[in-house]
């Protein structure tokens, strides 16, 4: 049997190491990609900071207490996504099958590559080579015959790193790792595996897909397979999005329905800019709220038929924000997006739609996002 050949480019500390390459006086320091203030969140940190705790999503203020010579700078993301574009190029030198996961990593299927150098990992290290030399950053590579393992060994010898995990390695590779690190197992996944005494891919191993399909429905298969190395999944050029979605975080937590109403009018124009230019059709509107106490809240309206106006996109979050106020918190972040696309010729939603029926039956949920 012959297997696949894919690799997965991850760089390394992406928005702070273009910061940090731009200017030099920020080399060898913490530094943190996002906003200083009191309200501020990290988007990105460099590796000398990471070694102070500070991580990505993390509020500024935690990321100053736990480094207090942590150097914030303000995201470039034009920047950014010109850097993307040049290591795109790259890859496509060498295969057409590029799956892009962010600005930041890619999975490559090379099987038939553009240009053979002999082995997948022959080309990875030449497509590292080529990004250090175009760009002046660094990237990690994991080599396997999926994505799953491929994504796991370019993590394995982060930064600056190249890992392969050979046919013959992989059904082992994976017994100690916390099932945490399992693709499509997120906290509280996790944490429900744990309570079932699932703690690591050998304890997943150890259970029978007709335990695993028991718990997990339908995702019960893909645990059985990935526990024992094994990932069909391909990869998928242009993979088309799945939502369009804005958020903002507030300077001072918002207690009144017009101010939150007039905050929210920001993520709507965002999202809906971005949804005019994908020109597909999307039936599903959720709104996101945090609460002061970093607990998460969203609610969800679907319809029928696509939503085709600004003013009905609109309509439809403010209806939902209105419906759930008054909030048992203040708030301290709002978000809006748009999913479940559809093809163009099955419909619109116009402006004065009854929403009441749609928010009846919407999907809620509440959460902890701390």
């Amino acid at each position: 049997m012959r297997h696949r050949r894919i690799i997965h480019v991850d760089m390394d500390a992406f928005y702070a190491s273009v910061e940090q390459r731009d200017d030099p006086s920020l080399q060898g320091r913490p530094v943190a990609v996002g906003g200083s203030r009191e309200r501020g969140v990290v988007a990105a940190a460099s590796y000398e900071a990471r070694r102070f705790g500070v991580r990505s999503a993390m509020p500024s203020v935690t990321a100053r207490r736990l480094c207090p010579e942590l150097l914030f700078v303000r995201p470039r993301f034009e920047v950014y996504r010109g850097v993307s574009q040049q290591i795109r190029a790259i890859f496509a030198d060498y295969t057409s099958l590029i799956q892009p996961l962010a600005l930041d990593e890619a999975y490559l299927d090379v099987t038939e590559p553009l240009r053979d150098l002999g082995s997948a990992t022959a080309i990875a290290t030449e497509i590292r080579a080529r990004i250090r030399a175009e760009t002046g950053l660094t990237a990690s590579a994991g080599v396997s015959y999926n994505k799953f393992l491929a994504k796991l060994a370019s993590d394995h010898r982060k930064p600056d790193g190249l890992f392969v995990v050979t046919p013959r390695m992989g059904p082992d590779f994976v017994l100690d790792l916390p099932v945490s690190r399992f693709h499509g197992v997120g906290p509280v996944t996790a944490r429900k595996m744990e309570r079932l005494g699932i703690h690591s891919g050998r304890d997943l191993r150890d259970r029978s897909a007709e335990f695993l399909s028991q718990h997990f429905g339908k995702a019960g298969p893909h645990y059985h397979a990935i526990s024992r190395g094994e990932d069909e999944r391909a990869v998928v050029v242009d993979r088309p999005r799945k939502s369009i979605g804005a958020e903002q975080t507030f300077e001072r937590d918002l207690d009144t329905l017009p101010d939150l109403m007039a905050a929210l009018d920001a993520p709507i124009a965002k999202v809906w800019a971005a949804y005019e230019r994908g020109g597909r059709g999307a039936r599903t509107v959720t709104l996101k709220v945090k609460f002061s106490d970093f607990r998460l809240m969203t609610r969800a309206a679907s319809f029928p038929r696509a939503v085709r106006t600004r003013e009905a996109f609109r309509e439809a979050a403010m209806t939902l924000l209105r419906a759930q106020h008054p909030f048992p918190l203040s708030v301290r972040l709002l978000g809006v997006s748009l999913s479940r696309y559809e093809d163009e010729a099955e419909g619109t939603l116009a402006p004065g739609t009854d929403l009441f029926t749609s928010l009846l039956a919407a999907p809620d949920g509440i959460a902890s996002a701390g």
